[in-house]
């Protein structure tokens, strides 16, 4: 059995509309207006024990609040869930003490006080005995290199180091299942890359699972092989990395340098033209037409170097979330039948 089942999973939101003015203030007091928002539109998931699995979507697409949903701090409208055989939102001790939650945008430890004392106190929660708390500790603060930092106050640590000490809480009980919501936001590139190579060890390691949401493609890119792209609160496509690639993205990024700082003209008969630095041209090109469109520039130019990329993961997946914009875009428009769910009006 699956370690994470989802069965249409729903979540939805009311708000509250507040017009501008005095007047239209008060006349909320006593009619309100509120518009609901569906952030998770039933989806389904399945997750097997010991995967690294990346949730990808642009911002309100609904990846924070499934992992708010999973690890039972908010209540779902309708569907299914069950996590090691635990529907978190009964929020079961049992499942409590099995399960981990990071926030990047969100501190579990005090602020003015030293980790080590936060750390004390997550024992006392968790009940962890004192030989296994020390131990785990130890291995903890070694991985990540913070044991000169445990006795200094929360608010003293860098980003980084705070973010260290973040996962370190999380994982004092040695959970099951971890999710990671924006672990690395904000962070530099030396800080994100010690994350990402914490991350990897530790889950080979220790074979758990871990959800990771996450707008850096270097994160999902070093960690997860598996993806999730959920976007409206649906679920559009789930697979491997190069999976993405080959069902979003029609083209290929091809690099030529040509001898004697010969570049030939009409390039653009050849695709479309990234870039020129004469003699280095970069094209995109359509996949099916690589090949032939190589072959014939070949035959006429000499080439001191060549090279076929994929396109950055970065650009395909922004416009796979631009296009669907736009999609949602034209069907708003389309007609009164379209809109968001329209609204509701309620006695306060």
């Amino acid at each position: 059995m699956s370690i994470i089942q989802i069965e249409r999973l729903v979540k939805t939101y009311q708000v509250y509309q507040k017009k501008e003015g005095l007047r239209a203030s008060l006349r909320g007091l006593f009619r309100r207006e509120y518009r609901y928002v569906e952030a998770v539109r039933g989806i389904d998931l399945q997750v097997e024990k010991g995967e690294f699995v990346a949730f990808l979507g642009p911002n309100g697409a609904g990846k924070t609040t499934t992992l708010k949903l999973l690890s039972g701090v908010i209540n779902p409208s309708s569907g299914k869930a069950l996590v090691m055989g635990h529907t978190p939102w009964k929020r079961d001790n049992a499942y409590r003490r099995r399960f981990a939650l990071v926030m990047g945008q969100k501190n579990q430890l005090w602020w003015d006080l030293p980790a080590q004392e936060s750390f004390r106190l997550h024992q006392q929660i968790y009940r962890i005995p004192q030989s296994a708390f020390q131990q785990t500790l130890d291995e903890l603060t070694g991985l990540l290199e913070l044991r000169d930092l445990l006795k200094q106050p929360v608010r003293e640590l860098s980003l980084g180091e705070r973010m260290k000490m973040e996962l370190t809480a999380a994982l004092l009980h040695s959970p099951e299942v971890l999710f990671l919501d924006e672990p690395t936001i904000g962070l530099d590139v030396v800080a994100q890359h010690n994350i990402q190579q914490f991350l990897r060890f530790y889950q080979e390691q220790r074979n758990i699972t871990i959800l990771l949401t996450s707008h850096y493609m270097k994160d999902v890119g070093a960690l997860c092989k598996r993806v999730v792209i959920i976007n409206r609160g649906n679920i559009q496509y789930d697979g491997s990395l190069t999976g993405i690639l080959d069902q979003f993205s029609g083209h290929k990024i091809v690099t030529l340098q040509f001898a004697k700082g010969e570049v030939p003209e009409n390039l653009e008969k050849f695709g479309e033209v990234l870039e020129v630095q004469p003699p280095r041209v970069q094209w995109q090109m359509p996949r099916a037409q690589v090949t032939e469109t190589l072959a014939a520039i070949l035959s006429r130019h000499t080439i001191e170097d060549m090279a076929v990329e994929e396109p950055p993961l970065e650009k395909v997946i922004a416009d796979v979330f631009a296009q669907n914009d736009l999609d949602a875009a034209r069907e708003s428009f389309a007609g009164p039948s379209n809109q968001d769910n329209g609204s509701a009006r309620g006695n306060s």
